[in-house]
């Protein structure tokens, strides 16, 4: 493999780690800037509106952009939004910082798939892109856990002058590594705008808003609910965040053969399975040992949703790849925001800290009752197959779609 995907995987490991770093810190700083946690929990969901607004918008500006000048722009923006959430003076400065540092991230997974793509032989462009998104794994097993460890120690702030850091070595190795690529003819407009808005499309990216929805709506709190409703110490909410991210790797890992063999199943059959963990989770919780368990299981599940929504949404917008894969990340950071916001409602109710999982699961079965919609809707014959087969084909589309 080219030496180019390790720069494009450690700038995918910073991303990830300062998307989901700020769910082990929202206890820290809610007590710094003397704000509730479901108030800090905002701050999830301004990063993921980052990403909704800035994946399409920053795509279509950027689209007559050499790839590799595109990728270092989109990592300076993000490591300049994480110096401004590092040294911001109050609540509403940090706001901005977290919303700017998600401006670029879904426009970056898009172009640097298809700069993945570019950079291997035929046939291989699948792998070349998973070697990218392994810097996105590692980040949820490592990075998120010992980032939120440092913020716990020196700060919160110091967390963010980390990333920042990890940023710029970012920036250095996309200039040293990756090779110049030219841009490709650049595709109509409206007719991808089109192609997005055909009627399986909008229902498959309404199934991902509303089925991640309800992984987020836990996610964004898990700090919090280990140490106020697991009983464990703080010390331990690193360990639960890394088993998030280990049963995330696990779900990611099987979703890819399941969705090959058959795409509608595997995504009703995790969507079931997602609602059917978060109505157990509550449940669970008040005993350690399950807790954990469960941990592993709604990072897992969750994660085996991603798969066959983003390969179902590029299978029904083959005419509009490249805008197909910036609204993927769109769907699932709408998700991000919308999850952390209802999450946060359910805790400020008084309905208790696991609350937002019972409202997880109601997320979740609305996703699925989308997508069984969806699935009934499409008479097309074939387009299970036509996805699977697709899948190993290995064009650059679909090596995208992967993104």
């Amino acid at each position: 493999m080219p030496l180019a995907l390790l720069a494009l995987a450690v700038s995918a490991f910073g991303i990830g780690t300062t998307e989901f770093v700020m769910m082990g810190l929202l206890p820290n700083v809610a007590d710094d800037l003397g704000t509730s946690v479901p108030t800090a929990g905002y701050l999830v969901s301004a990063y993921a509106i980052g990403v909704v607004l800035g994946a399409p918008l920053l795509t279509g500006l950027g689209s007559r952009i050499p790839r590799k000048r595109m990728l270092l722009l989109l990592m300076a923006v993000f490591t300049v939004g994480n110096l401004a959430s590092a040294f911001a003076p109050d609540f509403g400065w940090l706001l901005a910082g977290r919303f700017l540092a998600g401006l670029p991230h879904g426009a970056f997974f898009g172009v640097g798939a298809v700069v993945a793509a570019r950079l291997v032989p035929e046939g291989r462009q699948a792998r070349a892109v998973a070697t990218m998104f392994l810097g996105l794994t590692v980040a949820n097993i490592v990075g998120v856990p010992a980032a939120t460890l440092l913020g716990q120690h020196l700060g919160w702030r110091a967390t963010f002058m980390v990333v920042a850091v990890i940023g710029l070595g970012a920036m250095a190795a996309l200039a040293r590594l990756v090779p110049q690529i030219p841009v490709e003819a650049h595709q109509n407009v409206r007719r991808e705008l089109s192609a997005l808005g055909s009627r399986q499309v909008v229902l498959g990216l309404l199934a991902a808003v509303l089925g991640f929805a309800g992984v987020f709506a836990v996610y964004s709190y898990l700090s919090s609910m280990t140490t106020e409703a697991m009983g464990f110490g703080e010390s331990s909410v690193t360990l639960v965040l890394a088993l998030f991210g280990i049963g995330m790797t696990l779900g990611a890992l099987a979703a890819g053969p399941l969705t090959d063999r058959a795409l509608r199943p595997t995504l009703y059959g995790s969507l079931g399975a997602l609602a059917v963990v978060l109505v157990v989770f509550p449940f669970a919780v008040h005993v350690q040992w399950a807790a954990l368990v469960m941990v592993v299981l709604l990072g897992g599940i969750g994660f085996m949703t991603t798969t066959p929504l983003q390969m179902l949404v590029m299978n029904k917008a083959k005419d509009a790849p490249t805008l197909a894969s910036a609204s993927n990340h769109s769907a699932f950071n709408l998700a991000n925001a919308g999850g952390a916001w209802l999450g946060g409602v359910a805790i400020s109710a008084g309905w208790g800290w696991t609350s937002p999982a019972l409202v997880g699961a109601v997320l979740a079965v609305a996703g699925l009752a989308v997508a069984v919609t969806a699935g009934v809707l499409d008479r097309a014959p074939g387009t299970s197959r036509v996805v699977a087969s697709g899948a190993r084909a290995g064009t650059r589309e679909h090596a995208e779609a992967r993104s």
